[in-house]
């Protein structure tokens, strides 16, 4: 739809002509119409315009740039940027995500003010946020974003308190076993972070005298940080101007900017335009707010419009499309696998559990013994043949489902209760330690399936 505006450029000749291209373009700015089509065609093209013309009519178009100082040049910046983006969105190649671009009402520099000033009333209270005028401690916040990598805040904020009451600080973890922590983070699932956590703190303790470091580029440089886990560590710990884009600042910013392409192919550009509208003086409550506005307010499903600071200026609610963003790509069917679990118990409850290799799927972690997993159920004879030793093994009706990141798996459990420990590998774990044992969340399913004895099987005790 744009190519045949490419090349199209504002004749000097016509900055004041009342009946020129650009008096046809302040027509359409009063009337709060201006859309990709509107744009002059390439029959105008002529002599370009100065830069500082440029930009005055770019504030003109955006009804960016009302306010003076250096606060005026960034909104003129940016929409001057969107300005280009709807007329050349071809050239960025984003060819549609502005198609349905609305006159903002305010400009992105007021929005934001806006939004800090809903946080300032509204903000979460989460055991890892220090109050106003607080100094963040970098230790709690990197912990707390590692736990939240892939988990929820509900999930989570248990679990870090209690984390945080065994190991308060770097040297106190970073002398934990390892085998200690996994058992602290057993069911908050991709458990590679509990060994990245370990491997970071004594990196930090022995090697760059247990402090962090501030600047996003050295963050990424630790084991389990990547982009936005070190962008949220830098604004939120050390106030950099750095952007934290999570999957609810994704959802903001896809609604405001009216992003229309699939999510995964923007996720550079979101990070861009997030960059671009970092409040210099609040960088780590910016951050903040973006993820509390999409938790809150701007939730995937119904988003509270009609309550949101940024609605006078988010381009997908004036276009009547926020609900639909962010676009995602089909997605791609999980590949199915199967196979049987052995739940072992003797007389006093104990559980037989054996330790899963160090690298791989759930490294380090506990688990009942398992079969081999392929397409099908293995048949009763083979299943039993499978077993860690000679029992008297009942195979359960039906079968546990988990849901991994690549592919799902159904278990058939076999259970037994034996008089004697046989001489197998692995241990024997008392039943009130389970709860505190490094067993993931689909092992204890197992378990727990094999005796009909869910939670209360694995209350965990807090320290």
């Amino acid at each position: 739809m744009l190519e045949k505006y490419r090349g199209s450029r504002i004749g000097e000749e016509g900055e004041h002509a009342a009946g020129g291209p650009l008096g046809q373009l302040q027509r359409l700015r009063q009337t709060r119409h201006i859309l990709p089509d509107n744009f002059l065609p390439a029959e105008h093209e002529g002599v370009v315009l100065k830069a500082g013309a440029i930009e005055r009519h770019a504030t003109d178009l955006t009804g960016i740039g009302t306010h003076r100082g250096d606060a005026v040049a960034a909104d003129t910046r940016l929409g001057w940027q969107l300005f280009r983006a709807m007329r050349h969105a071809d050239d960025r190649g984003l060819p549609a995500e502005y198609a349905n671009m609305q006159p903002a009402r305010q400009s992105p520099h007021r929005a934001v003010a806006r939004l800090m000033a809903w946080y300032d009333t509204h903000r979460r209270s989460l055991p890892w946020r220090t109050l106003p005028g607080e100094v963040p401690d970098p230790y709690r916040v990197w912990l707390s974003e590692i736990m939240l990598q892939q988990t929820t805040v509900a999930a989570v904020t248990a679990r870090y308190r209690e984390f945080l009451g065994r190991w308060p600080d770097l040297p106190s973890l970073a002398a934990a076993s390892l085998d200690e922590i996994r058992a602290a983070w057993a069911g908050l699932g991709y458990y590679s972070r509990a060994r990245n956590l370990h491997r970071t703190a004594q990196i930090l303790v022995h090697e760059r005298g247990g402090q962090f470091p501030c600047d996003a580029r050295q963050l990424r440089e630790l084991p389990g940080i990547g982009s936005y886990t070190a962008g949220a560590i830098a604004a939120i710990a050390f106030n950099a101007c750095e952007a934290a884009i999570d999957a609810n600042a994704e959802r903001v910013l896809s609604r405001f900017f009216a992003l229309t392409v699939p999510l995964a192919t923007i996720k550079k550009r979101l990070h861009e335009l997030a960059q671009s509208l970092i409040p210099s003086s609040r960088p780590g409550d910016f951050a903040q707010a973006l993820m509390d506005l999409g938790a809150s307010i701007c939730t995937a499903k119904r988003p509270d419009c009609a309550r949101c600071p940024l609605n006078s200026a988010c381009q997908g609610h004036l276009s009547g499309i926020a609900e639909s963003l962010p676009r995602k790509g089909a997605d791609r069917e999980r590949p199915l696998k199967r196979g049987a679990a052995f739940v072992a118990r003797d007389r006093e409850g104990a559980v037989l559990l054996v330790k899963r290799p160090e690298k791989g799927l759930l490294g380090g972690m506990l688990q009942p013994p398992l079969g081999p997993w392929a397409e099908a159920f293995p048949a009763i004879a083979l299943a039993r043949a499978q077993a860690p030793f000679r029992a008297a093994w009942k195979k359960r009706t039906g079968s546990v489902r988990h849901g991994f990141t690549h592919f799902m798996l159904e278990v058939e459990v076999y259970a037994t209760t034996v008089e004697q420990h046989p001489r197998v590998d692995g241990r024997w774990v008392a039943a009130e330690d389970l709860g505190h044992s490094a067993l993931p969340t689909v092992m204890r399913k197992i378990v727990a399936y094999a005796f009909d004895e869910p939670g209360p099987l694995f209350a965990r005790k807090v320290p």
